[in-house]
């Protein structure tokens, strides 16, 4: 130990003492800075002219529990991994122009959970937490508080108004966030029948893979994993043949999946199972696209089988063309969900590569649509106990140790720690010295105050960063239900449509201008 502490010393007092600073040269220079702001000013300026285009394309990136600080560790993240010192990089999302806050709890819950506040940023009312789909006058669990309380989301306000509309996460499709795109469910573990009580079948309550497919039957894109939900019980998966973890669960005996296939066949529908046949399609040619990757949830992204399992990006990337196929626009929401399951495991590592992921996904969205016509927001549904901190210097390893032992038990520490967790762990009777594991492997799991066996969701705001058509309208501190509200106005879609019909978005004059312009010239020639 005390030659850990003494190496540690002298490591930085060897920095101190070379003269050489821990950042680029440029940078000690006032006009670096003072050039850097005016540039950022400008842009600023020319911002000042608002963008009042009517929403042809929606577009929603939900990083499940994509907190603040797990922004922060993803920017200097992405950074790193490009051979820069990291706090200086612009995350995709860093270049949306208008960024706000927004509170996520739940009706009844101080600190959220998924499934209520997917019913706020996709329904557009706040919910209880653990309910997907319904107001707050159901109630978890009990079946006979579904009817009559539920509430319908964006997406399907999108499909009533001609839209095409998808779905792409990297969790199982009947998960919190997802289900609230389209089910109505008084519990979100009630992804299959098989999970769901007698008295709620009884009661005629519907699990939610079954919702999946009947509440909205013509889901243009849909693609993420839940496949063992589809299948009949005890049918054996396509991708890993006996094993029985992985075998179909429906005790109803309905193989969803094969029920899809014969009703699309004629429609332009195909279903996918692996990145090869994903990849394989032409998007301009598919009018339906059913994917399902994975029994349960996809694997993380480090962990990923490149040449079988497609990323984010590339379900993304097939997803939007896909639905700009139709003339009318569309709604997709994309869903970085195993940034929450990793910080759930106290693996901050997988759960920032996650985020990094989704945030590669924004940039090629970036560049498949155009901000004239499709609004697009990031935010996140929650935050987690995850922090980092330690007075680490200029272009410390975002995995790697603060520069300095604790006054109190004399041990080193990671910068990155959780409120609570699994990774709370004494040796001794004393908490783990971090210097004698590998704290930089990917499943390391970060040092937590507080032990549990899953690390808790965090009660603080969340960023909403966003741009496009009326993107301006996401400004200060707002109601997380507030957001779909904005999307639909900006789209016409939904109740916001008087706006649209009278002409009052700048979108509609150039239409009138050009009518206009039309009955001039007629005028004329006649």
């Amino acid at each position: 130990m005390m030659l850990w502490a003494l190496l540690l010393v002298c490591s930085c007092l060897a920095l101190r003492s070379s003269g050489k600073p821990a950042f680029p040269e440029n940078e000690k220079n006032p006009g670096f800075w003072n050039e850097w702001a005016q540039r950022t000013l400008k842009e600023a300026l020319s911002q000042q002219e608002l963008n009042k285009n009517t929403a042809k394309n929606l577009i929603l990136f939900l990083g499940d529990g994509m907190g603040v600080p797990t922004v922060t560790a993803a920017r200097i993240l992405k950074g790193q991994l490009n051979g820069q010192s990291g706090e200086e990089t612009q995350l995709e999302m860093d270049k949306f122009p208008f960024v706000s806050l927004a509170k996520t709890y739940n009706t009844d819950a101080q600190v959220p959970d998924s499934a209520g506040t997917a019913t706020a940023y996709l329904c557009g009312v706040k919910a209880n937490e653990g309910t997907v789909g319904l107001s707050a006058a159901a109630v978890r669990s009990q079946c006979n508080t579904t009817k009559g309380n539920e509430v319908t989301s964006i997406l399907r306000w999108a499909k009533d108004a001609g839209k095409s509309v998808g779905i792409v996460t990297t969790t199982r499709i009947n998960h919190a966030t997802p289900s609230a795109a389209y089910a109505h469910c008084s519990n979100r573990d009630w992804y299959s029948d098989s999970d769901m009580p007698t008295e709620a079948l009884q009661g005629g309550c519907k699990d939610i893979a079954r919702q999946l497919f009947e509440n909205i039957p013509n889901i243009d894109v849909v693609m993420g994993g839940g496949r063992k939900y589809m299948f009949p019980k005890n049918m054996s998966d396509v991708e890993y043949p006996g094993v029985a973890k992985y075998n179909g669960v429906r005790n109803d005996g309905r193989n969803l999946v094969q029920e899809w296939i014969d009703r699309m066949k004629n429609q332009g529908g195909h279903y996918v199972w692996n990145k090869q046949q994903l990849l394989s399609l032409n998007p301009r040619k598919i009018n339906y696209l059913l994917g399902l990757f994975e029994p349960v949830d996809l694997p993380y992204d480090l962990e990923r089988n490149t040449s079988s399992d497609p990323s984010l990006t590339e379900m993304v990337e097939v997803a939007i063309k896909i639905l700009q196929n139709n003339p009318n626009g569309f709604y997709l929401l994309v869903e970085g969900g195993r940034i929450d399951h990793g910080h759930h495991e106290g693996k901050a590592k997988q759960a920032l590569y996650e985020a990094v992921e989704m945030d590669r996904a924004i940039g090629l969205a970036d560049l498949l649509t155009s901000t004239h016509d499709t609004l697009t927001v990031v935010t996140a549904d929650h935050s987690h106990v995850f922090t980092f901190g330690g007075y680490t210097r200029r272009g410390n390893s975002i995995f790697g140790l603060a520069p300095m032992t604790s006054d109190v038990d004399q041990k080193p520490f990671t910068s990155i720690l959780y409120g609570n967790g699994p990774g709370y762990k004494l040796v001794g009777g004393t908490r783990e010295n971090v210097s004698t594991i590998k704290f930089e492997d990917n499943n390391y799991q970060a040092q937590s105050a507080v032990p549990l066996t899953s690390e808790t969701h965090g009660g603080e705001d969340v960023a909403v960063f966003s741009k496009g058509p009326l993107a301006h309208l996401l400004g200060g501190v707002r109601e997380q239900n507030f957001i779909p509200h904005v999307m639909a106005y900006a789209a016409c879609i939904g109740q916001n449509r008087d706006h649209c019909l009278s002409g009052g978005t700048a979108a509609l004059r150039p239409v009138f201008s050009s009518m206009a312009a039309i009955l001039t010239v007629t005028l004329l020639l006649c």
